[in-house]
């Protein structure tokens, strides 16, 4: 099937728009940080005929996917196979112009129901991005504590009954291994308080926890916004959609730093050295439009952000 049939790039024209500045220059380097099966990829290349593309995923099907999808485009397209964090090693010393950021689970790991990121679906527990290397979610459920699956829970699902689930977990396994996606949702389904059975799917929650503790989402995003931002040019821009609170509140906390200014409080004057070397190019975030996000379900709780890089370290 043809990508564009099956993923809808999210936010594509405000993405455009914020980037322009920096895309425009002949010869600019635009990094996908995540460029799942190339929908803003492309739609970059089409409308910057001078910019040249570093594509970075770990999911080789995207890969693959996206290298059909940008063949015409020929050498303005380098793609490498990485976590969003070896940005710099990528780029291999050049500077960025432009980055963008499209966080969380790709439209082509969800609609694959073998790959185990949907709960509802049957499918062996896997979830892992990167189906080359690495932990699956089976071997989390089958193997941490309920200490552990309790932390989790908590912390990248912020789930409230993270301990009830958790113990249910730790009882069940005890009369065999939890290695499909339907047997865990029965897990946590049994476990719910029936008072709370239509606040939302029990399974919601958990599956994106034991989604980031495989992929390591969240540390990856802590070394790969500071890195995108060390390797923009003076005008480059970097624009970070996100889709849960963890990793916007994250985002918003490294932008405020990043824009602030290090003069030491009292000081009467500012000098150059602790000016701000960013700028934010978007107040708070931007969300879709009632209209995108109705015709397009996935961009409802995007929340994008923007910086620009407007001098030099000292």
């Amino acid at each position: 099937m043809d990508p564009r049939d099956i993923h809808t790039p999210v936010m594509l024209e405000r993405c455009l728009e914020l980037l322009a500045p920096a895309l425009e220059r002949e010869g600019a380097t635009y990094v996908d940080g995540t460029l799942g099966m190339g929908g803003h990829a492309e739609a970059v290349l089409a409308r910057f005929p001078g910019a040249r593309l570093v594509g970075l995923d770990r999911d080789t099907d995207a890969l693959r996917i996206a290298g059909e999808r940008l063949a015409s485009y020929g050498d303005r397209v380098r793609l490498v196979h990485t976590v969003y964090d070896g940005i710099l090693e990528a780029l291999g010393g050049t500077r960025a112009d432009g980055i963008l950021y499209d966080l969380g689970v790709s439209s082509l790991q969800l609609d694959e129901a073998e790959r185990g990121f949907a709960y509802a679906q049957d499918a062996p527990l896997d979830m892992r991005m990167d189906q080359t290397s690495g932990i699956t979610a089976a071997d989390v459920v089958g193997t941490y504590g309920e200490g552990d699956l309790r932390r989790i829970f908590e912390r990248y699902g912020e789930e409230k009954l993270a301990g009830r689930y958790a113990r249910a977990i730790i009882d069940e396994r005890s009369r065999g291994a939890i290695t499909r996606s339907g047997h865990l949702v029965d897990v946590l389904q049994k476990a719910t308080p029936a008072a709370l059975r239509n606040a939302g799917h029990p399974a919601k929650r958990v599956f994106q926890a034991l989604r980031i503790e495989v992929n390591g989402e969240l540390t990856a995003l802590e070394r790969a916004i500071p890195a995108a931002l060390e390797s923009l040019s003076v005008g480059g821009r970097l624009v970070v959609l996100s889709y849960q609170s963890l990793e916007d509140r994250f985002i918003k906390r490294l932008f405020a730093e990043a824009t602030r200014s290090t003069a030491p409080a009292g000081l009467p004057f500012e000098l150059p050295e602790h000016q701000p070397k960013f700028r934010l190019l978007v107040k708070g975030t931007e969300l879709a439009s009632e209209e995108e996000a109705a015709r397009n379900p996935r961009a409802k709780p995007v929340r994008l952000r923007a910086i620009e890089r407007i001098r030099e370290s000292a």
